[in-house]
């Protein structure tokens, strides 16, 4: 199963004179992978080369150091490690040796990896998520159950018949939880899977 970072996470190493320092982040989208890395990246560095993947969609750049020895392994390192939902940032200050392409693949392939290494992770869940109405009298009951069953109440909203429940809910918990739902609200509730709501942290 995939895994995402539960926060933030660095790393820095000193690799024949240039410094190295990774930084990586849990992303739930590519605007905010491009937002980490814009907020992270340092002008005053030689190189800023980074790597993002979320779900099937994912981006890398060497940022002027020669091609596929900086973005790609750090991608790679993502993808080694069963990461999804995680952007990484690998910060370079030249230190006047040059490493050559084998040197450079495994200097910000291996910073990229270690700082994945060291960093608290999560599994990621197959969700989807559920439009529901359980009615006042019940409300109490049925919230405290859903959620000590895994469910997440993502919106609520209310009228004159109850309250309306968006919740995500791991797939593989889902007939469970409408079974619990159903007994829970006497029949009374009603329970809609809408749309899949995408890899989320446990």
């Amino acid at each position: 199963m995939a895994r995402t970072l539960t926060g933030p996470a660095r790393h820095e190493a000193d690799i024949r004179k240039s410094r190295f320092l990774a930084l990586a982040a849990p992303v739930d989208d590519p605007a905010a992978a491009q937002a980490f890395l814009d907020g992270h990246r340092d002008p005053q560095a030689t190189h800023n080369c980074w790597a993002w993947q979320v779900g099937d969609q994912y981006r890398f750049s060497d940022d002027g150091e020669p091609g596929g020895t900086a973005g790609r392994p750090i991608l790679q390192a993502i993808q080694s490690q069963g990461c999804d939902r995680v952007a990484v940032l690998v910060i370079r200050w030249f230190g006047g040796i040059k490493l050559g392409t084998g040197g450079l693949v495994r200097a910000y392939g291996g910073t990229a990896a270690e700082c994945l290494r060291l960093a608290d992770k999560t599994e990621l869940r197959d969700e989807c998520q559920v439009r529901c109405i359980c009615p006042y009298p019940e409300l109490d009951r049925v919230q405290a159950r859903l959620l000590a069953a895994g469910a997440r109440i993502e919106a609520a909203e209310f009228d004159a018949q109850g309250v309306i429940w968006t919740l995500a809910v791991a797939k593989a918990e889902a007939a469970a939880l409408e079974s619990l739902y159903i007994d829970q609200t006497r029949g009374q509730g009603s329970w809609q899977v809408s749309s899949d709501a995408g890899g989320q942290p446990r």
